[in-house]
């Protein structure tokens, strides 16, 4: 019995110290960056281009709707505010995935 527990107790130490250092290694690009920063330096710059058009569209949706009316909205700027959600969810998938 007392062998039991000593090796239940190993075999838990074990799988503590595998689980622990089971990191993914930095896969190296052929010219010898870290895949990892390259992905992340990737989004930073897609992050960057999306909220640039995030900001033109939302001040063309405020634009429209200044010289709309207050009943009637055009289909062009539904399609923005479709645009505006496309691109705020592709930025926020992004940064979670970091």
């Amino acid at each position: 019995m007392r062998y039991l527990g000593l090796f239940l107790l190993t075999v838990c130490i074990l799988l503590a110290q595998n689980s622990s250092t089971k990191e993914d290694p930095d896969v190296k690009l052929p010219n010898g960056k870290s895949q990892k920063d390259e992905i992340i330096r990737v989004d930073y710059e897609h992050n960057l281009r999306d909220a640039g058009e995030l900001a033109r569209l939302s001040e063309e949706i405020k634009d429209d709707l200044e010289k709309g009316d207050r009943y009637l909205v055009s289909t062009k700027t539904l399609k923005k505010l479709e645009d505006v959600e496309k691109l705020s969810k592709d930025i926020r998938q992004r940064l979670r995935r970091n």
